[in-house]
């Protein structure tokens, strides 16, 4: 992995894990489902015209309007979705260490599901990630953690497993920007109905600090993070790439430290530790599996 990899992926991860501080602004302020939905209706515009100045067309195969279905559902309206409302009573920090543990869930589900047999290292790392989650969920919970808004995130991650699962392959073909703009639209759409029916009266509270928040969320995490993705993958492969992923425990609880001035206990960072190793365990084993087909 070269350097330029190496710098796209941690650019990337900083800001898939930034996205929970700047959403935790965001919901303070405004009314969750409203904001998610004009965010994914800009990013997903600007999605397709940038797509449709590289060449990119919006005529897709019946399995990337799959994609763009069951993304658009469950990673952008239901995972999403369910975070930002989440978020309106729990810590930011709290809402990036339950969402770290997609990779983990992914191996888990592709182990039990699809009889996927994993490397003693993925073992360790799905049983350190458990403890992980185990560590913090305790610390959390005693400490009086709102279980509603703790539920909504595991649901949320839930969805994102399954979108994940459901179209593992679809983004091997073209037009990877204009599939993930019509998801956004897909998302905007669904999130906007939801707010009709939830948000009838909601209202905003204006300030540079909401409006900075919400730009930067819009743009940064919602496409420059996407697109970094991609060009991460293609250069490196999405195996290799998913290691990355093992970064998002650490940086998320240390951005909201920094910018929200979260607190961190000990079993909190004990737990983010043992969820990131095993996460890095898992990739690394999904890494090694895949050179040795390679090779083959």
């Amino acid at each position: 992995m070269d350097i330029r990899a190496l710098a796209m992926g941690f650019a990337f991860a900083v800001m898939w894990s930034s996205a929970f501080t700047s959403a935790r602004i965001v919901v303070a302020q405004a009314p969750p489902l409203s904001a998610l939905a004009l965010r994914f209706l800009i990013s997903g515009l600007l999605g397709i015209l940038v797509a449709k100045a590289l060449g990119q067309s919006a005529r897709l195969t019946r399995r990337q309007w799959r994609a763009v279905a069951i993304f658009g559902l469950c990673q952008n309206a239901l995972y999403l979705g369910l975070n930002f409302v989440a978020m309106q009573t729990i810590p930011a920090s709290l809402a990036a260490i339950v969402a770290s543990t997609m990779p983990l869930l992914v191996a888990l589900a592709g182990w039990l599901v699809f009889g996927e047999r994993p490397r003693p290292l993925a073992i360790a790392g799905l049983f350190a990630g458990i403890v992980g989650v185990a560590i913090i969920m305790g610390a959390r919970l005693t400490g009086g953690v709102d279980v509603t808004g703790l539920a909504l995130c595991v649901a949320g991650v839930i969805s994102l497993t399954v979108a994940t699962l459901s179209v593992r392959e679809a983004s091997s073909s073209g037009n990877v920007l204009m599939i993930v703009g019509l998801q956004m639209l897909v998302g905007a759409a669904a999130l906007a109905v939801a707010a009709a029916a939830f948000e009838r009266g909601a209202s905003v509270e204006w300030s540079t600090s909401l409006i900075l928040a919400f730009v930067y969320t819009t743009l940064v995490p919602g496409l420059l993070a996407t697109v970094v993705w991609f060009v991460l993958v293609n250069r490196i492969g999405a195996v290799k790439a998913a290691t990355f992923h093992f970064l998002n425990p650490f940086l998320g609880v240390a951005i909201a430290a920094a910018l929200l001035g979260e607190a961190l206990g000990p079993l909190d960072a004990l737990g983010v530790a043992v969820i990131g190793a095993g996460i890095l365990a898992v990739q690394m084993a999904r890494a090694g599996r895949a050179d040795r087909a390679a090779r083959a």
